[in-house]
């Protein structure tokens, strides 16, 4: 059995998993970070705790079962661009190390975006796509970032940004409504149950700067919105539509400047089935499914399996 251990400690959640090449199986263990009602996220050294503290434990429940493992790869660092660093990922690194040192492995790094898109192809059996550019959406509490992906070598990829939030995130902007609403944090599904009983339509004009976009109007439109009374079903509806309609104008204007390709949505903003759909069907989007949306470790399960054997 050649099975490759990934290992993964973002801001919010601790995770890892176990992929097996041979029959395609993924084994998750995973564990969201506790945020304190009210509070809007968490400090680094706080996530950093949870993470030493979680990790064991979701380790050995994921390796019932399991004697040998091929190759390990973790993730170090939240994005692939210089100076790309949160402390909440050194659990994950120490981790990593040690088995693979223990067990005389190879252990690959990668980062926390580019496990997301590995685990949104995962999902949909579209690993393939490694071999070809495509353009990459990751869209969660921390980024909202378009990149340019671009096969080489050995797997020795290349990530180039092309367009992000100048300001806030949009799962940073879900969880600020969903708080704002009196919703628990992490309030994405919890926004979108209230936002499909909705039947109200708005006139929305995103804002763009070429491909970048800016964000944080709708919280504030969204606080006033709730000062004059308006439902609240009405208000999650208006949030979600925003970002719906601002993805929609990045899309656009970077397949204008990158040409027709492959359009990958990951992050756990895109398990959002009101922008799945709209996304899908306006241009073929792919999605991560919605169980792999979410910070997860299979990513870089795969990505350590493709690192050792190719695809």
């Amino acid at each position: 059995m050649a099975c490759y251990l990934g290992i993964d400690t973002s801001n919010y959640t601790t995770s890892a998993a176990l992929y097996d090449a041979q029959s395609g199986e993924m084994r998750q263990q995973r564990k969201l970070l506790q945020v304190k009602a009210g509070e809007k996220g968490l400090r680094q050294s706080e996530a950093l705790f949870q993470h030493v503290r979680e990790l064991p434990e979701l380790v050995e429940k994921l390796f019932e079962g399991i004697c040998d493992i091929s190759a390990v790869g973790y993730s170090s660092r939240p994005r692939d661009i210089d100076g790309s660093y949160m402390p909440c990922f050194l659990a994950g690194i120490e981790a990593a190390r040690c088995v693979a040192a223990a067990h005389h492995l190879p252990c690959f790094e990668f980062s926390h975006q580019v496990g997301h898109i590995a685990a949104a192809l995962y999902s949909i059996g579209r690993l393939d796509l490694f071999n070809h550019r495509f353009i990459a959406f990751h869209v969660s509490g921390g980024t909202t970032d378009v990149v340019l992906f671009t096969p080489g070598e050995d797997f020795n990829y290349k990530i180039e940004p092309v367009a992000s939030s100048l300001d806030l995130k949009a799962g940073q902007v879900i969880d600020r409504v969903g708080l704002m609403l009196g919703l628990e944090f992490p309030a994405g599904p919890q926004l979108e149950k209230l936002a499909v009983t909705s039947g109200r339509s708005f006139e929305i004009h995103p804002c763009i700067k070429g491909c970048d976009c800016c964000l944080s109007g709708v919280e504030n439109i969204c606080a006033d919105m709730l000062k004059n009374n308006e439902p609240p079903c009405d208000i999650a509806r208006f949030c979600i539509e925003y970002i719906k309609l601002t993805l929609d104008k990045m899309t656009a204007a970077a397949l204008k400047e990158l040409g027709a390709l492959p359009l990958i949505f990951a992050g756990g903003v895109m398990s959002n089935t009101i922008i799945n759909e709209y996304m899908t069907n306006k241009y073929g989007a792919l999605f991560a499914k919605p169980g792999f949306s979410s910070d997860n470790a299979a990513g870089v399960a795969a990505l350590a399996k493709i690192k050792s054997e190719g695809l």
